[in-house]
């Protein structure tokens, strides 16, 4: 299952409220937040694989178990994540 497409069209960046981009995340950063999410989820191991990246802000917001991340405190530095 993945991100509605509608609703990828609608959001932006909360910081920039700029567009988004929809991309694969590197697989040690998506190791990293798969230990970092799963205490969220008690019944389930959580899915991380890809990331809506801000140009504008070089900021990669997570998406887990097909539910993006839109805070600017859980963002990751597009660099690391890319």
């Amino acid at each position: 299952m993945a991100v509605d497409p509608e609703l990828l069209a609608i959001l932006v960046c909360p910081k920039t409220k700029g567009p988004l981009e929809l991309i694969e995340l590197k697989p040690e950063v998506a190791r990293r937040l798969i230990e970092k999410y799963r205490e969220k989820f008690r019944d389930e191991e959580p899915v991380v694989t890809s990331g809506l990246y801000s140009k504008q802000a070089d900021l990669v917001y997570p998406i887990v178990s097909d539910i993006p991340v839109m805070l600017v405190d859980e963002a990751l530095p597009g660099a690391e994540a890319r």
